[in-house]
């Protein structure tokens, strides 16, 4: 499907999660914050660039990007929108809820690099089951800027011990969307008291002799919207991504 039948797919109602949309073509995180706090999430951003990737960032108001021909307000399946911190809604439209001032960011997701962790035999759970991926809180804090703090998020994908390397090196080469694991073992090590209770996603199986493996997530900056309390912002709910016309090759380094 491609990146434009997806986005109209999702603006006629179709609410999934976006792993394995799409293939070869970029997938993003939203967080659209007022004016007021856009500096201080672009400095956030650059400071946690493994957790925060910025890809593009629109004017006040603006509903595409560069890499993004679409509607912002209509063409993700499923938005958040979060007053004062607070989950406020769960939709799948903001046209009602847009304001003139809202400036957009694009995050790196890690659903872009799936597609090549599959070519390489490296198995990638929530897709075989249709489901989506699991995201977890951590214990480690993102270095904060202005009003702009909160924790690590990471997504977790459990890969055979044999095969661990192979992830590492693959993901390596997409720096723009996460790149290589920030943890690969113990979840605890993470303050993750529960690997089967997802604070975001779903749990997915972790068979015998495989490895539980975490990777930055582009979840991070809800988490700090949660946790900062910006008076409003809008996000896309976690794993129901942007879809972009920006090729996944774009991100992929030597």
């Amino acid at each position: 499907m491609s990146p434009t039948a997806a986005r109209a797919a999702f603006r006629a109602g179709l609410r999934v999660p976006t792993s394995g949309y799409s293939a070869g073509w970029t997938q993003a995180n939203l967080i659209a914050l007022p004016r007021d706090y856009a500096y201080d999430f672009l400095l956030f951003a650059q400071r946690n660039p493994k957790s925060c990737p910025v890809l593009d960032v629109t004017e006040p108001g603006e509903t595409s990007a560069s890499i993004f021909g679409g509607d912002l307000r209509t063409d993700l399946p499923a938005y958040r929108v979060y007053r004062d911190g607070e989950l406020a809604e769960d939709v799948g439209d903001v046209t009602g809820l847009w304001r003139d001032d809202l400036v957009s960011f694009l995050v790196g997701c890690s659903f872009t690099f799936e597609a090549a962790l599959l070519e390489a035999g490296v198995p990638v759970r929530h897709i075989e089951t249709g489901g989506n991926v699991p995201m977890y809180r951590t214990n480690r804090d993102c270095r904060p800027a202005g009003r702009m703090s909160g924790p690590l998020v990471v997504s977790m994908r459990p890969v055979p011990a044999s095969m661990v390397a192979t992830a590492v090196r693959i993901t390596s080469r997409y720096p723009a969307v996460h790149g290589a694991p920030v943890h690969i073992g113990e979840p605890a090590d993470l303050g993750i008291s529960d690997i089967d209770s997802p604070d975001f996603g779903e749990p997915v199986e972790i068979r015998p002799g495989e490895i539980p493996v975490f990777w930055a997530c582009g979840v991070t900056p809800q988490a700090a919207v949660m946790h900062s309390r910006p008076p409003f912002a809008i996000g896309h709910a976690p794993g129901h991504m942007v879809i972009t016309d920006a090729r996944d090759s774009e991100f992929l380094v030597p």
